[in-house]
């Protein structure tokens, strides 16, 4: 699936006003009744019927969403998909702010679940049993979606990250793949003395790029309690991370190339960009995007911190949540359970979707599939073994699409000035900070 977390919520009304101010109407604290809802209880709501709205971009969903309803012919599916990224969130927030027109299921991404949770806005699932599909999961989506015993969504899709390689400019110039970061900067030196024109990646700064980069390294610098953060970059494993990217930057190694543009998308066709370390949804991306370039590229597992460690993260995924304000929660429940926990996994999967669901991602057929546009490759073992590998313990902050929209104004310097990547991760700490302030958080120091 790809990305749309670098095009995040500019001018206008943050959902972290409503984080701290907003109250869920007909429910309690937690969002939800806390009144248990029995299987029975939503086979009654399945019998009688009615409509349910979902707000979702995703498009395997419309075909989920057509097998439903031959299943429960008495429910209508009211899928709603011309939005997408921030125009998503702008229309979602704008709903729950009017207390009008808000969907009974929205897809909303692991880096936005908590803040749209702290804010009263979705419905705690776990009255509907939802903790109990726990263990269908891999830690990192399931960690993203749960706060303590609530269930605030179930995990759509994931984003294990490997790194995606250009094997006919890598054989070209007789260079290893790198299976270390040390390697990689290494690999970038060699690709682009023997090519100015080559680099190993691009790279002008992309705030999902970066946190997930700290999270595969071991920094933890957002920690969250309720309205108490901590925002701290400080850490051992950053500046392991800062030094080692610091390399590229300076050795100006990186194509200064924003993603998904025409001149990334060329790049990345004409081998000029000899890497991409980014999440497990993005072979259908080269075979929409890239095509010219089927056959050149191969995946390998994300480079690692320490020889030998297998430490991954996640880049990317969805939840499918249900916003307190919504109605027929019943139907709309039975609906994400179907779609996430059900038989839509194996429709979303043979339709080109990265599971997030452990049993799919361990299964013969799913890790003997052949990627043409890889050369045949057995990729989704690579990506398997990298969702085995996120560790779970990563937070996003309470409002993480404004701190992603401030990265180019703090971190964003250290690509185009002499500001340090260091000083630009201090830079955009303060800024989290300052703003974690006005909006009424605790900053835990």
């Amino acid at each position: 699936m790809r990305r749309n977390t670098g095009r995040l919520l500019r001018g206008i009304a943050l959902l972290s006003a409503v984080a701290l101010g907003a109250t869920a109407c007909g429910g309690s604290d937690d969002g939800s009744t806390g009144e248990a809802v029995s299987a029975s209880d939503v086979q009654a709501a399945l019998k009688k019927g009615g409509t349910v709205t979902v707000w979702s971009w995703e498009p395997t969903l419309k075909t989920v969403a057509a097998d439903f309803q031959e299943k429960y012919p008495k429910v209508k599916i009211n899928l709603v998909s011309e939005r997408s990224g921030d125009k998503h969130y702008t229309a979602l927030s704008n709903a729950i702010s009017a207390e009008k027109g808000v969907p009974d299921v929205a897809q909303v991404e692991y880096f936005a679940v908590n803040q749209y949770a702290l804010g009263k806005g979705l419905t705690d699932l776990a009255p509907f049993g939802a903790g109990k599909l726990a263990d269908k999961y891999t830690p990192g989506p399931w960690n993203a979606v749960t706060q303590d015993k609530a269930v605030y969504g179930l995990p759509m899709d994931s984003g294990p990250m490997a790194m995606f390689y250009n094997k006919r400019i890598f054989d070209q110039y007789k260079i290893a793949v790198p299976t270390t970061w040390d390697e990689y900067v290494d690999a970038a030196r060699k690709l682009h003395k023997a090519d100015p024109k080559v680099y190993i990646a691009n790279d002008a700064g992309d705030a999902g790029f970066t946190t997930s980069m700290l999270w595969q390294a071991g920094s933890r610098p957002y920690k969250v309690d309720g309205t108490k953060v901590t925002i701290d970059f400080s850490d051992a494993k950053a500046k392991q991370y800062t030094d080692t990217w610091q390399k590229l930057i300076d050795e100006k190694l990186l194509a200064p190339v924003n993603g998904w543009t025409d001149e990334w998308y060329k790049g990345l066709g004409d081998g000029t960009i000899a890497t991409l370390t980014t999440g497990a949804w993005m072979p259908a991306n080269f075979v929409s995007g890239v095509p010219n370039a089927a056959g050149d590229w191969r995946a390998a597992p994300m480079p690692a911190w320490t020889r030998g460690d297998k430490s991954s993260a996640e880049n990317g995924g969805s939840s499918l949540a249900l916003p307190t304000l919504g109605k027929n929660k019943e139907l709309a429940y039975a609906f994400v359970e179907y779609a996430n926990a059900g038989d839509g996994i194996g429709t979303r999967v043979r339709e080109g979707a990265f599971p997030a669901t452990r049993a799919e991602l361990e299964s013969a057929d799913f890790q003997s599939t052949e990627f043409d546009y890889l050369g045949g490759q057995e990729a989704n073992k690579i990506f398997a073994e990298s969702a085995a590998n996120v560790a779970s313990d990563w937070s996003y902050l309470p409002f993480q699409q404004y701190a992603h929209s401030i990265f180019n104004d703090t971190v964003g310097k250290a690509y185009v000035s002499g500001t340090t990547l260091a000083d630009g991760l201090k830079s955009w700490q303060d800024a989290s900070v300052k703003y974690a302030e006005e909006q009424g958080f605790t900053v835990e120091k």
